[in-house]
């Protein structure tokens, strides 16, 4: 029922640390949980740990065990890095080039696997894979609606109203807006009035609001996919 409204989801933040992982990863185990065939994909990762002289790509491999697919981790994700920096800039410092048409090849090619796909961005969605070629690129050419995630404090009505001018800016559909605690913080002025602020500023709605920690996702998933 779920498959027959939308066919994914791309998870975009509206910085780095926001959650979005985290958020990503919550989803798929929510929609495979209720027995729908997930797949996921990390375009590309940057910050990767080296083990045994091979690059581990720890939020892709979080996905993966989240949706519990075993798909290639070539197609997964792509293109991985050590520095933990934008990915065009990873890539261009490790004398190395992402071509987005192998991103698009491997989502193709996983979604003709799966009947839902979940794509995950890196840090914003102005983030450059290559070049010019940004995050916003990406989402426009999946073809697939966006979920913000958004920091709760001071600061992210500004950053989650760029994300959506940006978004709004290529008509793009936006899917909902998830503010997540990913740090262990009391809540305060900032973070009791922004939602209802960028909900009427924007016109989107405050999809759900994660607690640090929290495990259950399956209330998000109705509001995002309804």
């Amino acid at each position: 029922m779920i498959i027959n409204r939308i066919k994914g989801l791309f998870v975009t933040g509206t910085d780095t640390g926001v959650g979005k992982t985290y958020v990503a990863a919550g989803i798929a185990a929510a929609l495979t949980c209720r027995g729908v065939d997930v797949g996921v994909m990390k375009p590309a990762e940057t910050g990767c740990r080296t083990r045994a002289g091979r690059l581990i790509p720890g939020d892709a491999l979080r996905l993966m065990k989240s949706a519990r697919v075993k798909d290639p981790l070539s197609l997964v994700n792509p293109c991985r890095f050590r520095r933990p920096l934008a990915p065009a800039v990873a890539a261009e410092l490790g004398i190395k080039t992402i071509d987005p048409s192998k991103i698009i090849n491997a989502f193709q090619l996983l979604s003709n696997r799966h009947d839902f796909m979940i794509v995950e961005g890196a840090g914003g969605i102005m983030s450059p894979l290559s070049g010019t070629y940004t995050y916003l690129d990406l989402a426009k050419k999946l073809g697939l609606p966006v979920l913000i995630v958004a920091r709760p404090g001071l600061g992210t009505i500004n950053h989650t109203l760029l994300t959506i001018a940006a978004l709004r800016g290529r008509k793009i559909r936006i899917a909902g807006i998830v503010i997540n605690y990913a740090l262990d913080q009391k809540s305060g002025s900032a973070e009791k009035t922004s939602p209802g602020v960028m909900e009427k500023m924007s016109r989107v709605r405050i999809a759900g609001i994660i607690p640090y920690g929290s495990r259950r996702f399956g209330d998000l998933l109705d509001e995002i996919i309804r």
